[in-house]
Formats: structure tokens, C-alpha cells, sequence
């Protein structure tokens, strides 16, 4: 203080930081699978998830398909590995990531792809083409209602 004396100082620091706001989010997105990340903050905006990528024309259009979307901007996340559909899935549902994308022989053979949003339990199927803008316009609608 001003005549010289030692005082013992108080000190405060608050603020959210991340991980607590990130904390929050799972805390009020989550079911028993897993997160359910908002679109507004999710790591990614798509999960691809090709099945049985051992199929040359299978494995080429989920590249093309990967392009097409970063190519529109679109966050991507490809899971290339070599595991089972369930894996895929369950592992999708852990990770929270809004979209699902699923190309396996059976859409390829249909010239379309199954859909499925992360808070929905039934899939939907879309034609492959213009996939890229039809996933840019639900991503667009997903966005005002979250």
C-alpha cells in the first residue's frame, strides 16, 4: 500500500474458456450413442462412409464424391477404413457429426446415396446427382434450425 506495507491481494479470473463451452455443448447435444454436435460448431459438417472401399467403382466415386463436396466448401470427414458397416455407423453416432453419408454397392447401383442426420433415426436416400448441392442446401436449412 502507499505507507509501505504488505498486503495480501486478492485475484479473480473468470471466463468460459473452451473447454467448458465445448463441456456445454456435449452436455446439452448428446443421447446414448453418443454427441449430437450443432452445425454451427461441429468438427465437421459430413461424415462419408463408404462401405466395403475393396470395389474399385465403389471406392472411385466416394473419392469423386469427397472432391465434389469440398469443392463446395462442404467440411468432409472420409472414413477410408477398412471396417465393418457397424463399426462405421456406431462410430459415426460417437463422433456427433451431423450428416451422415453412406455410399455402399447397393446406392451405387441406384445412382444415389443414404443420408441420415445425426438427431434422426431413419435414413433417407438422395440421387447422385448434383449430391454436392442438395447436401449444400440441407446444410443450409439444417443451420436456421439449429
Amino acid at each position: 500500500n502507499s505507507d509501505g506495507i504488505s498486503q495480501p491481494m486478492t485475484m479473480g479470473c473468470y471466463g468460459i474458456g473452451l473447454g467448458r463451452l465445448l463441456a456445454a455443448i456435449v452436455e446439452q447435444s448428446h443421447d446414448d450413442k453418443g454427441i449430437m454436435w450443432p452445425l454451427s460448431v461441429a468438427p465437421y459438417q459430413v461424415y462419408l462412409c463408404p462401405l466395403h472401399l475393396d470395389n474399385p467403382e465403389l471406392s472411385s466415386s466416394a473419392e469423386d464424391m469427397y472432391q465434389k463436396l469440398e469443392e463446395q466448401g462442404i467440411e468432409v470427414l472420409f472414413d477410408d477404413r477398412d471396417e465393418s458397416p457397424g463399426v462405421k455407423f456406431n462410430d459415426a453416432d460417437l463422433l456427433g457429426i451431423p450428416l451422415r453419408l453412406t455410399l455402399s454397392q447397393r446406392t451405387l447401383k441406384n445412382q444415389s446415396v443414404e443420408i441420415k442426420w445425426r438427431a434422426e433415426r431413419q435414413p433417407r436416400i438422395l440421387p447422385l446427382e448434383d449430391l454436392a448441392g442438395e447436401i449444400s442446401k440441407l446444410l443450409e436449412e439444417g443451420a436456421k434450425e439449429s
